[in-house]
């Protein structure tokens, strides 16, 4: 028990730091969203129509793909320096400097003028910021190894924390003077900057998580006795990328991770559109409360179903049973436009919510094989290159989701997957490919003898 309130407390204090930035940066009021952590929401519309970047309403999606790639671009470029760091001066020290980056870059995006200056912030914070690695490293130390896979969950549980928090925040606080002329005029700081408010809350909001990390006990400790291999080279020693257990659960790590975050990409771009384009003409709001309902449900999935599944299939088996459901799940998105009213509200939360759920177990389970494939003083090196391929993947999907939605709204007439379908359908090719590579020869867990 003291293990799971230890992993809880420094995933709520740092990871949903990042899970509430996001969502309220992103999906309500810069549309910049999480998880995984895209840039993309439902008011991203507004916020290219402000800076005036984009001359046609067609050309929204390409460019907030460009906004949503910097930060993962950045982070790519350094998140394996981020992981020898932490590996050599402990996972406390880097995760206190990435909530600090997150006080600052978060406050100074929210006073972003330009395309440009959003961008260059959120490449800045990307780049200072090696929070993910240190992170799943330490859920995995501080557990017991039956405990593991709720300690893994946990770091997601922090994210969904942020999704159900963010979007209130950026709900009520984006573009005050809009919204509440009567305390913010139109004249004021806050009506030249509409979108400072969310940020400075959340940046408040990261440094009492700053604070908390006082009290935060350090996992990495030396075990001279536990990293030796049986060929008597020293484990620090190894070279990462010849341990194909780890390497192999990167890659399809990434695969997935394409997966989704091409997915939180044009699910909200696509919500926010015209029946017309094949859209559902949902408002900020209506995109908001499906978000909050699906960070709501993940919460308790995770805390109190997650691990039994984990238990009854194991990591591999339980990623390829969610990623066959995701396939014909993604494929029924662009019918939902022909419902409307309650009907399409219930579908649309309960697709939404069934489909982050299958995301979910895929990830943790690729955590749990990398994991566990390497000794505790390569965690942090090998968790920083699983976050840099992760990163390189997640940077390229928001620009290639944006410009291939921005392509099907042209296509709406097309006899071969009109629309919307060649969307969705793209988004369902990279999952069957990921599916694939979960098999042997290509995926190898780590040998129970290596992992002990």
């Amino acid at each position: 028990m003291e293990e799971r309130t230890e992993v809880y407390w420094v995933t709520c204090t740092a990871r949903t730091v990042l899970g509430v930035r996001w969502t309220s940066g992103k999906r309500r009021n810069w549309g910049f969203r999480t998880e995984s952590s895209c840039m993309f929401g439902s008011s991203l519309c507004v916020l290219i129509k402000d800076l005036h970047i984009a001359k046609r309403e067609e050309d929204i999606g390409f460019y907030a793909g460009f906004v949503g790639s910097a930060f993962m671009l950045g982070r790519a470029l350094t998140s394996v320096l981020w992981g020898l760091v932490s590996d050599h001066y402990g996972r406390k020290p880097v995760i206190m400097i990435s909530i600090i980056s997150v006080i600052i870059f978060n406050t100074l995006f929210g006073l972003s003028t330009s395309y440009w200056m959003a961008i260059a912030t959120r490449l800045l914070l990307g780049s200072l910021n090696g929070l993910l690695g240190p992170i799943k490293a330490y859920a995995i130390e501080v557990c017991r190894a039956e405990h593991q896979p709720i300690g893994l969950s946990l770091v997601s549980t922090a994210w969904g924390i942020g999704l159900v928090i963010g979007p209130a925040i950026g709900g009520f606080f984006a573009q005050p003077a809009e919204k509440y002329p009567k305390i913010f005029s139109k004249e004021s700081f806050f009506g030249r900057f509409p979108y400072f408010l969310p940020c400075f809350c959340i940046s408040l909001f990261a440094v009492g998580a700053f604070i908390s990390c006082f009290w935060l006990a350090e996992t990495l400790h030396n075990h001279s006795d536990h990293d030796e291999e049986t060929d008597g080279t020293p484990a620090s020693k190894k070279n990462l990328f010849k341990n194909w257990p780890l390497m192999s659960s990167i890659i399809v790590y990434c695969v997935f991770s394409l997966h989704d975050m091409a997915y939180t990409e044009i699910f909200s771009i696509w919500a926010v559109s015209d029946k017309l384009y094949g859209g559902l003409s949902f408002s900020s709001q209506d995109v908001g409360e499906v978000l909050a309902v699906t960070g709501c449900s993940l919460l308790v999935f995770q805390l109190f179903l997650y691990i039994w599944i984990s238990k009854l299939l194991g990591p591999i088996i339980s990623a390829r049973v969610a990623a066959v459901i995701t396939i014909p799940l993604g494929a029924a998105y662009p019918f939902m436009s022909r419902l409307s009213g309650f009907k399409l509200s219930l579908v649309v939360n309960c697709t939404s919510v069934l489909k982050n759920i299958l995301s979910l177990i895929v990830i943790t389970g690729m955590f749990i094989l990398q994991n566990n494939a390497v000794p505790q003083h390569q965690r942090g090196a090998a968790n920083g290159i699983s976050v840099t391929g992760q990163s390189l993947f997640k940077a390229v999907a928001p620009a290639c989701a944006g410009a291939i939605f921005s392509w099907a709204q042209k296509r709406q007439k097309a006899s071969f997957l009109p629309g919307d379908q060649m969307v969705f359908f793209i988004v369902n090719v990279i999952e069957a490919i990921g599916f694939l590579l979960t098999f042997e020869p290509f995926l190898v867990p780590a040998n129970k003898t290596e992992q002990e």
